[in-house]
């Protein structure tokens, strides 16, 4: 069998999955469906969204599904009149067993772990978040429990001391892509030997969630360590952003989201956490041990600025984070 020959119907949502989409019918894989979640309405104007990957897709002319439900009897109709052998996941939501296991040659799918550290919807995030040095992608064959499935092809990239989640996201996109023109040409081989995800793991040692992100997950706790909150705010940079609230000494609150800060420096004294000393250049909050220099944030309903700029528009004269 040759790229040509093998149908494949490519399941994916954000730009993340684009990149991959993008290498297969740039290469010549032979895509016969894309599914993509439906159209949505958003923001202020009520304005109704399309999936990046939907965009991709009607520009290319491919085949278009947009199932508002998986087990749909209709879509699943519809799936299998495409009579494809290989389904490929990338950012997706969970698969029912009867769309999973609808082609011959299963259906895989390109996580941005190391399997199986980070089984779940965030993995970039909690990688960064956890001070990690390291991560990567995964292919995978899907089974009923989510990101369990056995292991197929890992590649790994250094996470650099100041890179944040959007740097990750990006190097990830673009080695998942080439992982997954790797992965589809070993399966046309038949050179493919998936290993069970218990057996990477070492004795006593368990899988690590990545579970989503709420809005209380960004919250910035300014009791923890300033080395922890380096990582927590870089994490989350620049989406969906860590948070804290700036409080006057009437308790009048403000969001604020703050995007990045310089890595943990030494403070004497011993102000409570969340303490703000700001001389109109540096903006430097108390953390429980040392603290944090603010250097990118954004007032809600305003821009996001530089710490300077913040400072001239808003004296911070008996403010401080809590």
């Amino acid at each position: 069998m040759t790229k040509e020959d093998l149908r494949i119907v490519f399941f994916g949502t954000p730009d993340f999955a684009v990149e991959s989409l993008r290498r297969l019918v740039d290469g010549g894989y032979n895509i016969v469906g894309v599914v993509t979640m439906p159209d949505k309405i958003a923001g202020r104007g009520h304005r109704m969204i399309q999936s990046a990957v939907k965009q991709y897709a009607v520009e290319k002319g491919l085949y278009l599904m947009q199932p508002e439900r998986l087990k749909d009897e209709a879509f699943v109709d519809e799936l299998r009149s495409l009579d494809a052998q290989l389904n490929i996941v990338i950012a997706f939501r969970m698969l029912p067993e009867v769309v999973w296991a609808m082609p011959p040659m299963g259906t895989f799918n390109l996580h941005a772990s190391l399997l199986p550290k980070y089984r779940g919807a965030a993995p970039i995030n909690w990688a960064v978040m956890n001070g990690d040095t390291v991560t990567g992608v995964t292919t995978f064959f899907l089974k009923h429990e989510i990101d369990t499935g056995d292991v197929i092809q890992q590649k790994s990239i250094e996470i650099g001391r100041a890179d944040n989640v959007e740097v990750i996201h990006d190097r990830l996109m673009m080695l998942g892509a080439d992982m997954v023109l790797e992965t589809v040409d070993a399966i046309i081989a038949g050179t493919v030997k998936p290993i069970p995800q218990d057996q990477m793991l070492t004795t006593g040692e368990q899988p690590t969630p990545a579970p989503k992100i709420f809005t209380e997950t960004c919250r910035i706790d300014w009791n923890r360590p300033a080395e922890q909150l380096y990582n927590h705010i870089r994490g989350l940079s620049p989406y969906p952003a860590a948070w804290s609230e700036l409080v006057d000494e009437q308790g009048n609150a403000h969001h604020v989201k703050i995007f990045a800060t310089s890595e943990p420096i030494e403070q004497g004294g011993n102000a409570v956490p969340g303490t703000i000393t700001a001389d109109g250049k540096h903006l430097t909050v108390r953390c429980a041990h040392q603290a944090l220099e603010i250097l990118s944030l954004q007032l809600s309903g305003k821009r996001r600025m530089p710490a300077a700029d913040f400072m001239r528009g808003f004296p911070l004269d008996g403010y401080s984070f809590r």
